[in-house]
Parts: C-alpha cells; sequence; structure tokens
C-alpha cells in the first residue's frame, strides 16, 4: 500500500508539473500570433495569470470546487485548504471537508496542486482570445473571478459531486471544465471588448493580421502537445499502467489526425497548407480529446481528432464571419472542441474501457442516454459561464474599463502598457 501511494503521488506530481509547463505554451502560441508591437504584455498576462490563478483557488477556489456542500457549491473548507488533514498517515483513510476528491489516495496538496494547474489553464484560454486591445489590469481582475468563483462552480457541479456529476454527466480530463469554461468566458470577452483597430473592412469582410513570429508559435504547439501527456492520462490520479498507456495513445492520436485533417481542409479551401492552421488543428485535437480519452479506443480517437481539426478551420471562417475577433482562434480550439469533446462522450464511449463509468455510446449501442446527459450538461455549462463572465467583464468595464485607448493600440500595448518593447533595438532596413 505505501508503495501505491508513494508511485500514484509522484505521478500525480509529474504530471501536473507538465501540465504547468503548458504555461510556457499558451504563451509562446499567443505571442507568436499576435503583433510584434504587443509581445510583451501577451508574455506578461501569460505570467501573471498563474499567480494570480495559484491565489484565487488557494483562497477561495478550491473550497468551492470541492468542498462538501450542496449539488451547487461547496460551502466547507472555503478558506485556504481548511478544514482537511493534510498530512494524514500513509495508508490512512482521507479525514476533511473535501469528500469529492477522497477516491483519490495521494496526499491533498498533491490533489490541490493537480487541480490548480488546470484551473491556471482554464484562466489562460481567455489570454489569446482578448489579445491586443485588452487592459492589463482588468484581464488580472478577471482572471481571479475566473478562477475563484465562475471554473469552480462548474468544476464542483462535474468535478465535485454535484448535480451533472449526479445525472451521470462524464468529462475525464475537462473539455467542458477546462476548455469550453475557457472558450465561454473568452467568447464573453470577445463581445464586451470589440475586434481589434483594422481588423473588419467596412463592408465587413476581414483583414488578415499576421502573428509576427510562427517560429514562436510553433515551439509553443510542441510544448503544449508535450503538456496534454500529462492532463489528460494525469486524470488517473493514480499509476494505473494500463490506463495511463491508453490515454496516452487516445492523446496523441486525437492530436495527429486534427493535424492532418485541419493542414487538408485548409489547404483545400486556401490552396496553401496554412501552418497557423495546423497548429490550432493539433490543439484543436487535443481539446476534443480530452472528456473522452479514457472512455474511448484509439481508432475512436483517430475520428474525434479528424472531426476536431475541421471544427477548427470551419469555426475560424464562422467567427470571422460574425466578426468575432480572436486572434488566436482559441474560440475555435478550446470553444467549439470543447463542446463537441464533451458530447463525444455520448458518441465514442465503450464500457469496456472503464467499467460501471460511463455504459456505452451511441454508436456503440448505448442509445441516447448518455448524449442526451452530456448535451444537458453543455447547454448548463454554457448558460452559466457566458452569464457570470459576461456580467464580471460588463462590471469591470464600468468601473475601471477594459480597452486601451486606440492610440495606445495602434502604437501598440508593450509600450503603453508596460513601458517596454520586446524587441528593442531591432530595426529592419530595407535596401534602396
Amino acid at each position: 500500500m505505501e508503495f501505491k501511494i508513494i508511485a500514484d503521488t509522484m505521478w500525480v506530481l509529474i504530471t501536473a508539473m507538465l501540465v504547468f509547463f503548458m504555461n510556457l505554451g499558451f504563451a509562446a502560441v499567443e505571442t507568436g500570433f499576435a503583433r510584434a508591437k504587443n509581445a510583451v504584455n501577451i508574455l506578461s498576462k501569460n505570467f501573471i495569470v498563474f499567480a494570480v490563478s495559484s491565489i484565487a483557488f488557494w483562497l477561495v477556489g478550491w473550497g468551492i470546487m470541492f468542498g462538501n456542500g450542496n449539488p451547487l457549491i461547496g460551502l466547507q473548507g472555503l478558506v485556504g485548504l481548511s478544514g482537511a488533514d493534510n498530512s494524514p498517515a500513509v495508508g490512512a483513510a482521507y479525514q476533511g471537508v473535501y469528500s469529492a476528491i477522497s477516491w483519490a489516495s495521494v496526499p491533498l496538496l498533491a490533489k490541490f496542486f493537480f487541480q490548480l494547474v488546470f484551473a491556471g489553464t482554464a484562466a489562460t484560454i481567455v489570454s489569446g482570445a482578448v489579445a491586443e486591445r485588452i487592459k492589463y489590469l482588468s484581464f488580472i481582475i478577471f482572471s481571479f473571478f475566473m478562477v475563484g468563483l465562475i471554473y469552480p462552480i462548474i468544476g464542483h457541479w462535474i468535478w465535485g459531486g454535484g448535480w451533472l456529476a449526479a445525472l451521470g454527466f462524464w468529462d475525464f480530463a475537462g473539455s467542458s471544465v477546462v476548455h469550453s469554461v475557457g472558450g465561454w468566458a473568452a467568447l464573453a470577452g470577445i463581445l464586451m471588448l470589440g475586434p481589434r483597430l483594422g481588423k473588419y473592412r467596412k463592408d465587413g469582410s476581414p483583414s488578415a493580421i499576421p502573428g509576427h513570429n510562427i517560429g514562436l508559435a510553433t515551439i509553443g504547439a510542441f510544448v503544449l502537445w508535450l503538456g496534454w501527456f500529462g492532463f489528460n492520462p494525469g486524470s488517473t490520479m493514480a499509476a494505473d499502467v494500463n490506463a495511463i498507456s491508453r490515454i496516452v495513445v487516445t492523446t496523441n492520436l486525437a492530436a495527429a489526425a486534427g493535424i492532418l485533417t485541419s493542414t487538408l481542409l485548409a489547404w483545400f479551401i486556401t490552396g496553401k497548407p496554412d501552418l497557423g492552421m495546423t497548429i490550432n488543428g493539433c490543439l484543436g485535437g487535443l481539446v476534443a480529446v480530452t472528456a473522452p480519452c479514457a472512455y474511448i479506443s484509439p481508432l475512436s480517437s483517430l475520428i474525434i481528432g479528424g472531426i476536431a481539426g475541421i471544427l477548427v478551420v470551419l469555426g475560424v471562417l464562422f467567427f470571422d464571419r460574425l466578426k468575432l475577433d480572436d486572434p488566436v482562434g482559441a474560440l475555435s480550439v478550446h470553444l467549439l472542441n470543447g463542446v463537441f469533446g464533451t458530447l463525444a462522450v455520448g458518441l465514442f464511449a465503450q464500457d469496456i474501457f472503464m467499467p460501471n463509468t460511463t455504459g456505452n455510446g451511441l454508436f456503440f449501442g448505448g442509445g441516447f442516454k448518455l448524449l442526451s446527459t452530456q448535451f444537458m450538461g453543455v447547454l448548463a455549462v454554457a448558460s452559466f459561464t457566458l452569464l457570470i463572465s459576461l456580467t464580471v467583464w460588463f462590471l469591470i468595464k464600468t468601473l475601471l474599463g477594459i480597452r486601451v485607448s486606440p492610440e495606445e493600440e495602434m502604437r501598440g500595448l508593450d509600450i503603453g502598457e508596460h513601458g517596454m518593447e520586446a524587441y528593442a533595438g531591432f530595426q529592419i532596413f530595407t535596401a534602396q
């Protein structure tokens, strides 16, 4: 028993560190997809968002998410991991107010850290969608509410023993809890901010605003792909060799399929294989497989990832048509595929992989029961997250403002918000 707890704890902490490393991936992808004049601002947001997340989740978010309470919200152990035995004897049964996560055998603080890095990921998703025009302070304040209130309430419903869990809703590693919550919050921010200056022409057609460093974005995508090998298999919270081996394979195959379908579709539509679409196709496949990864076969993961890559390309075109300016494609990657991945559980789940959990999905003889529950969960997460996020954004906009001035936006947020440049001293000279 003692060896198992040690092995499980090491597994949980190492995979949590991989998920933490995804902060670098998001920073690199978002910065690469943005213009050079806003690089410092985006890097700064990705740096500070995890610090804010750490404090907010420790202060209130953890308790709201996992504290004993009612089907809607945790009510005990709300402040700073209070009300629990943080250092139980090895092998001892868990004693405390966070019974929803008592199933994992690792120490409470290992559970906390693993859940913290997921909360930070949800907040980071918002950063790229509101890039190049949001006030730094306003983003920081929203991030605190995101991790301290919005994210943990949804997390309580699904992972904290809340009402969606009681209905039989399943989200293994967070297509809904992390990615669609981040996506809906990002959509609310985009709606409140409006598009960047010059993004849409007078006739409504989009004008391309290329990112300044596709090499940095590519590095970031590889970091995120690596981090997902902590994100999904780590959610076992135990060194279950069969489960984590299968989940690594389903995760990787979905990413590979998303890369191929997004590249091919973009190539077909534009006549060129767009690397930006390839990168987001990879991420879309990873997002979509996050909820079902433990419940599906490798073949199903290929199909899910392939569909996800298509959704990314179509989503970018769709959101542009709606004049929803998303500089990094976060809505297509995290929102659309967070929703699709959640529904994919209801379509592709097979009971043989994790018996007595999901049961079979629609495509494997399970009928519509699981799919309908997943759909209900999608609607609940969407309505709550969008409503509360819009409210928080509106309050911040009213009290502080959320958008920089047109002059600052044109000059770049690096100078206006931070008083520095990412590439100081570099100039490009054109031969005469």
